[in-house]
């Protein structure tokens, strides 16, 4: 006979409000004032039944522990390399990618599956559809065959982070121990599945690497190879953001939105491009703030602390204004 595993002291909190007591906090009125505010609520959510299913933020931290492994076995997966020797076309390490990838994309089918089917029940009420796991193969099929693509985007960010820091003393170094370079890699996943069609799995995948590292990177925006991300805390990107080859941002950098178009009806209007484009080979250094669809030119340097509204042409340099100092005596200035 299986037993309960929760708490004995939790049971009458599940059985409904007639089985809670009053510990001194009044208990009771306070979940039933909840329920009323519950019922009454604009969002839909008045009853447990009728709540849309959302994929799992713990099945797709261990999705994204599993692609990682698998594109970087010898340093994210296996325990030691393979020293068998072996000629034959399955290796060991063939062998743990393909394990760890295939666990991996089974679980990313599931979580994308619940994605459509709660897309599916927003817009018309749901009802069974035995196409949903047709759609979420076709999208993970397409996603693993991209999984080459992004793992030659990585190895130029891994270089690009190793040549950018005189710190780094090794690209192992910089595999494992720069949260910069793990917020570029989650969020290649990320943009990968946003461009496919699961937006809601790349944005939890998003927020779930912003909390890992301090870096807040939508998925939707678009990153060229060679990328580094140096430090990372507070660096913010939104999603329409376009950035080329080679470029380096250094910590607390926000590519922004100047303000937001309202329709008729006073509704944001979505989906337009509004972060800045910032092209080839240009550093950002730490706490520039760029915002707008404004275009930063190839090669330019932004310095510390700016704050930038306009497009500037290639090879210009922005630093802040030079701070002027006078000297007022006997009541002069006030």
């Amino acid at each position: 006979m299986l037993t309960d595993p929760r708490p004995p002291q939790v049971q009458p909190f599940l059985d409904g409000a007639k089985g809670l007591s009053d510990p001194g906090w009044n208990l009771r009125e306070v979940v039933e004032s909840l329920r009323g505010i519950r019922e009454r609520s604009p969002l839909g959510w008045q009853h447990p039944n009728r709540l849309v299913p959302l994929p799992s933020r713990r099945a797709l931290t261990q999705v994204l522990e599993g692609l990682s492994a698998s594109l970087y076995p010898h340093r994210l997966g296996l325990p030691e390399p393979d020293r068998l020797g072996m000629s034959t076309t399955v290796t060991t390490t063939d062998f743990f990618v393909g394990h760890t990838l295939d666990t991996a994309l089974r679980a990313l089918r599931d979580q994308i599956r619940i994605e459509i089917e709660a897309s599916k029940i927003s817009r018309n009420g749901g009802g069974q559809d035995l196409g949903l796991d047709r759609q979420a193969t076709a999208i993970v099929s397409a996603f693993a065959d991209q999984l080459p693509f992004i793992r030659s985007q990585l190895d130029s960010d891994l270089q690009a982070a190793f040549r950018g820091d005189p710190a780094a003393g090794s690209l192992d170094e910089v595999l494992v121990c720069y949260p910069g370079v793990k917020a570029i890699t989650d969020h290649r996943f990320a943009h990968a599945l946003y461009e496919l069609g699961a937006p809601v799995v790349a944005r939890i995948i998003a927020e779930l690497s912003h909390s890992a590292t301090g870096v807040d990177i939508h998925p939707g925006a678009v990153i060229g190879e060679s990328f580094f991300i140096d430090h990372g805390s507070g660096v913010v990107i939104g999603g329409t953001s376009v950035i080329g080859n080679n470029v380096r941002l250094y910590q607390a950098v926000t590519l922004g939105a100047k303000h937001f178009p309202i329709d008729e009806q006073g509704h944001l209007v979505k989906g337009k491009p509004r972060h800045p484009i910032v092209e080839d080979d240009v550093v950002i250094y730490s706490g520039a703030t760029i915002l707008g669809r404004v275009t930063i030119g190839k090669g330019s340097t932004i310095g510390g602390n700016v704050w930038l509204t306009r497009s500037i042409p290639p090879g210009t340099t922005i630093t802040q204004a030079k701070a002027l100092t006078e000297t007022f005596g006997e009541g002069g200035g006030i």
